[in-house]
């Protein structure tokens, strides 16, 4: 125990033990200056050095755009630059496979891997690529926006019928009708050619239940209303509302197309259910 004592005062001693450092003229061997230093004071400097430096980098990083590179301290204008390049980096690579899906069925059109008269083909088509081609783009939420608040006032296109167990129904379209209600044919709807493009009309107010493209229908949109009513549109050559808006009777809802395999041109498939059962619309609607 005395010998670690005496070891542990001799390593101070030395540690504190100081050194003169001398310069002396050559000529005169005249000293010209000196310095008294020990090892501790060498640690002390090193020590107040580092730290003078560790505060020169800390201000440098916080008070300069270097401190952008560091985590957590990424300024605001640079975080929002960097997430709408990652965002526009997305939609460049969706654009690009729907490019690619575009592509792949032109090619099995070309082929004839998928034939006008299979629509078993299409379907199966149809489900392997998700019909990706479908989804909308900026620019047609732009055009429906912009077509419907044109719409709004058009009081030319909404004919209003009179009343059916306390609804007005709205004529769904203008033109000629084509194809009647006939329920043992399983042809539960009217078909009404059009011009293609014409507005088709919500002919009750409620709410769209189904907005989407199927192989054999095409684009198709439904409205469920009040009292038990649903009205479905068919072979829609565009669809101006999703599934969940709320929709007045007499409002835009889509545009005659000429989609689907089962179409025969451009025209309006038109269904009226009651209830969970098909009606004539001609029952309610003069067309």
């Amino acid at each position: 125990m005395a010998k670690k004592k005496k070891k542990g005062k001799a390593f101070w001693k030395n540690f504190k033990f100081k050194y003169k450092l001398t310069i002396i003229n050559e000529n005169t061997l005249e000293e010209v200056a000196g310095l008294r230093v020990s090892k501790l004071n060498g640690v002390s400097v090193l020590l107040a050095t580092l730290t003078i430096l560790f505060m020169i980098a800390a201000a440098i990083i916080a008070f300069t755009p270097l401190r952008n590179y560091l985590p957590g301290y990424m300024n605001s204008d640079i975080r929002r630059q960097i997430v709408d390049g990652a965002l526009r980096l997305d939609s460049l690579q969706a654009l690009a496979e729907r490019q690619n899906l575009y592509i792949m069925n032109i090619q099995d059109i070309f082929s004839g891997n998928v034939k006008a008269n299979e629509v078993g083909s299409i379907d199966s088509l149809t489900t392997a690529r998700e019909d990706s081609l479908l989804e909308r783009t900026m620019r047609e939420e732009e055009f429906r926006k912009q077509y419907e608040e044109t719409e709004k006032y058009n009081l030319t296109a909404i004919v209003s019928q009179p009343k059916a167990e306390g609804f007005i129904f709205y004529r769904p379209t203008r033109g000629m009708i084509s194809s009647q209600f006939d329920s043992d044919k399983k042809h539960y709807g009217t078909d009404i050619a059009a011009t293609p493009n014409e507005s088709v009309l919500s002919v009750l107010d409620g709410t769209v239940v189904f907005s989407n493209y199927t192989a054999e229908t095409g684009n198709v949109i439904g409205v469920q209303h009040n009292q038990g009513y649903m009205s479905i549109y068919k072979h829609l050559g565009s669809l101006l509302k999703k599934e969940g808006d709320k929709v007045k009777g007499g409002e835009a809802i889509g545009l005659i197309g000429n989609t689907g395999s089962l179409s025969t041109g451009p025209h309006l498939h038109f269904e009226l259910w009651d209830k969970g059962r098909a009606v004539d619309p001609e029952k309610y609607i003069v067309f």
